[in-house]
């Protein structure tokens, strides 16, 4: 998912689409095709809306990263998660796909990630972040439940399958009243991440991101 304007990283995304923000000299989004590349995932899709283009220019057809790369374009108003990732079941296929948020940054193993039968979504929970305290679902073993106390954070990577997306129209919608409805179904699962994870959403959070990545890995 590459296609939001990042608001709250203006003025810095003015000019750059954030996924390609540099965290320790390297595009966020780069993170995410290494370890999507590591996992042994071969193709890849990202949609794009704000700055496109430049996304494009920078990541070319995937070689670089050992991925065949397609691009779902969304026309200058970006369609939301929900409306993003229904525009581009026709490049994904039949079968169940991984999805994953640009904006963000984690150790994630993208390769152990796959849904059961009788679920039509999995995705992955996280400690609640400082700026999100409150949290977005509860955890019932591998079960998603909708509560009001004792939730976690979704970390904007899951695995669906397109029936997930079942009865969905063309055009801006978000992900939460779809997830909301497997809920109530029982046919969403879930997990919790206790490694690395952060939402890449404000300057602050990126020269935090960027200075403990330099630190790990001595990167100049």
């Amino acid at each position: 998912m590459a296609a939001g304007r990042g608001e709250r990283m203006r003025p810095i995304t003015d000019t750059l689409p954030k996924p390609l923000v540099p965290v320790a000299g390297k595009p966020l989004i780069g993170y995410h095709l290494e370890r999507l590349a590591r996992a042994g995932i071969k193709e890849v899709v990202i949609n794009l809306s704000w700055l496109g283009e430049r996304i494009k220019a920078a990541l070319g057809d995937g070689r670089d990263y050992g991925l065949s790369i397609a691009y779902s374009e969304e026309g200058p108003v970006p369609l939301e998660t929900g409306g993003g990732i229904f525009r581009a079941l026709p490049l994904l296929g039949a079968g169940s796909f991984l999805v994953v948020n640009g904006d963000t940054w984690s150790d994630i193993d993208y390769g152990h990630l796959a849904l059961e039968d009788g679920a039509d979504g999995r995705i992955v929970l996280v400690r609640n972040p400082t700026h999100n305290t409150r949290g977005d679902f509860g955890l019932e073993g591998d079960v998603v439940v909708d509560r009001e106390m004792d939730r976690l954070t979704y970390s904007g990577v899951g695995v669906y399958r397109p029936e997930f997306f079942a009865g969905c129209s063309p055009g801006k919608f978000p992900m939460l009243p779809l997830m909301k409805r497997a809920i109530a179904a029982r046919v969403l699962r879930g997990e919790l991440h206790r490694g690395e994870w952060c939402d890449v959403g404000t300057p602050e959070r990126l020269a935090s991101l960027d200075a403990e990545v330099r630190a790990r890995h001595g990167a100049q």
